[in-house]
């Protein structure tokens, strides 16, 4: 959006407070540029940030999580696991990069074994890593839903993949690699490893899977996911995460919503919440600021209610 019509840029600037300490930031980009991040004035990645503070989002997208594609639940459970080892951002970043020159090789039909071979060893290590982080996560939001007494239905998961299981160690799955370099170069793309996972979700209490409940069903069970990741993070990061609740009330009824609002409050967690009326904010009472978004003559405008 920044970079339509004028590119002209955008900076934001705040205190933040996190784990007992104030830091101030800066994030900005010049024109079309990259971002660019400072930390109490001096240059900073977005690792860097991560390690400072912790950010739980849910927008309306993600509400199709349960019925559209593996690669969206994959995208879902890696910006868990990042949440509790931001590291694991880098190690998918390394696999992808490394996973995408191998597939190069597969579809120029590179047979010679010596062309892989550090490729794989790449992957293997990174692969492992993405792994073994994506099961912490869900032994962490396991942990954290069976904690919890709430109004939210307790989601089971299961990590899974199209292709049998994810080999456990970083040897297992260099070999597993090399014995499908055949297959592979059939297929011109690589057909093992952490990026043909998928996350196998269940209603527990009904025993029917995430993707056969009802809209209101998979609303529950994703948002019960953010608050078991919420109070996960919580105790093991030292400081409630920031939460960015965009259309949270959809498809929540009266009773949820209040619980949700409770859960929130129970964090002393800074929550943003956006709705399309004030009325699915009753339950809040006083304890949230509101402010009014308007659009008038293409510009928009806010206003504290």
């Amino acid at each position: 959006m920044v970079r339509r019509p004028e590119a002209l840029g955008w900076k934001v600037s705040g205190i933040l407070q996190s784990v007992g300490r104030a830091h101030e930031v800066d994030i900005w980009a010049e024109g079309g540029g990259a971002r660019q991040i400072k930390i109490d004035g001096k240059a900073a990645t977005q690792l860097a940030l991560g390690r400072i503070a912790r950010v739980l989002w849910l927008v309306p997208a993600m509400d199709r999580l349960w019925i559209e594609g593996a690669e969206g639940r994959r995208r879902f459970l890696d910006r868990v696991t990042m949440s509790f080892a931001p590291s694991h951002a880098e190690s998918v970043l390394s696999f992808e990069k490394t996973m995408r020159e191998r597939n190069r090789l597969l579809k120029d039909q590179v047979r010679d074994a010596h062309w892989y071979q550090a490729l794989e060893a790449q992957m293997a290590l990174s692969g492992a890593e993405i792994d073994a982080g994506r099961r912490a996560a869900l032994v962490e939001l396991h942990r954290a839903q069976a904690e919890a007494e709430t109004a939210f239905p307790v989601a089971e998961l299961e990590l899974t993949a199209t292709d049998g299981e994810m080999p456990g160690s970083a040897a297992d799955y260099r070999t597993a690699l090399a014995e499908s370099r055949f297959r592979d170069l059939m297929a011109g793309r690589t057909l093992v490893g952490p990026h043909r996972a998928d996350l196998y979700g269940v209603y527990a209490a009904k025993g029917v899977p995430a993707r056969d409940c009802s809209t209101g069903e998979q609303k529950a069970l994703l948002v019960s996911l953010i608050l078991a990741n919420a109070r996960a993070l919580a105790k093991s990061f030292g400081a409630p995460p920031i939460l960015l609740l965009d259309e949270v009330a959809a498809h929540l009824d009266a009773g949820r919503r209040a619980a949700l609002y409770n859960e929130i409050c129970a964090l002393d967690a800074q929550a943003w919440m956006t709705g399309t009326g004030p009325e699915l904010f009753a339950e809040l009472g006083a304890r949230a600021q509101r402010f009014e978004v308007t659009d008038e003559a293409g510009l928009s405008s806010v206003t504290a209610l």
